[in-house]
């Protein structure tokens, strides 16, 4: 019962910093200040997939916890998975976005680490 807790929680979790990643996308861009068009949409599609990603993350783990359970086998490895991935972007994002003075960008891989954290119990 912890265990989906935990999973349930992590999910709305990283589901919600995935939407907060699509809400300030284009004053993020205004941010960079004059840049060409193709580095506008480049920057653009790029914060929009870590988004769309991170939601996908969260909507898998909540739909696989609630359609088939937490225990099953295909479940342990969707879990595994969605760990995986969360730890990348928590290295990526702490040798990058965290290396910058956006405090949001700071915190972003200690939340995906966090998230990750919540999967470990499900996964063994």
């Amino acid at each position: 019962m912890f265990n989906t807790v935990l999973l349930y929680l992590g999910s709305g979790i990283i589901t919600l910093w995935g939407i907060a990643h699509l809400i300030p996308t284009m004053s993020i861009v205004r941010g960079f200040g004059v840049i060409s068009v193709d580095n506008r949409f480049i920057v653009i599609m790029e914060w929009i997939v870590e988004g769309l990603t991170l939601i996908f993350i969260g909507l898998l783990v909540f739909f696989v916890t609630l359609i088939a359970g937490s225990t099953g086998v295909g479940a342990r490895v969707v879990y595994r998975l969605c760990f995986s991935m969360l730890v990348v972007l928590a290295i990526l994002s702490f040798f990058t976005g965290a290396r910058t003075a956006v405090v949001p960008m700071k915190i972003c891989p200690f939340v995906k680490l966090l998230v990750a954290a919540f999967l470990v119990p499900s996964m063994l």
